[in-house]
């Protein structure tokens, strides 16, 4: 018998995790809670800080970004990337089995640009060639500068996942961006 994420899918339903972590990746759960069922994946800064600063699965790496002289942010953003690298790749077979339907990783632009639609669209488009695979969506807030940066991004073809959506009006918006 299918578990339940398998008979949700099953209906149209996609399940998404809420986490990733670089010891979530490399010890093969994730990979397990795909075969579950699990068709999504999100992320945002405060999931990455989490991880970053709860383990010492990114020691190492931080090490050889520090020696190649990364600011703390860049060495920050090279993580993530290589989080979302490794997520998008183990859901990789969903989206093309979807033809782009599911199988999507999201990835989320610097909190502080939430009321700034110019840098939420250059950090979009910067995240979204970073990460570098078809099945990336780039995560921008529902705020009155994320609407014109949703429109835009959309219109140059990337995906974009919108987050912090709290009232039926600027869901109203985020549905005509």
């Amino acid at each position: 018998m299918d578990n339940a994420l398998q008979q949700l899918r099953e209906l149209g339903q996609s399940v998404w995790y809420d986490n990733i972590s670089r010891k979530l990746l490399a010890s093969g759960e994730m990979a397990a809670l795909i075969r579950k069922g699990i068709t999504g994946v999100t992320s945002n800064p405060t999931i990455f800080e989490k991880a970053v600063s709860g383990s010492v699965d990114y020691d190492n790496g931080l090490r050889i970004l520090a020696a190649e002289g990364k600011s703390p942010k860049d060495a920050f953003e090279a993580l993530a990337v290589a989080d979302i690298q490794a997520a998008a790749d183990l859901l990789r077979p969903i989206y093309d089995e979807t033809n782009g339907a599911d199988g999507y990783v999201s990835i989320e632009v610097h909190p502080r640009l939430a009321y700034d639609s110019e840098g939420t669209i250059k950090d979009g488009r910067h995240l979204f060639a970073a990460v570098a695979r078809p099945n990336v969506m780039i995560k921008v807030p529902a705020t009155h500068a994320g609407i014109p940066a949703v429109r835009q991004l959309t219109s140059e073809g990337l995906n974009v996942n919108v987050t912090l959506i709290f009232a039926l009006d600027m869901y109203q918006q985020v549905m005509d961006a």
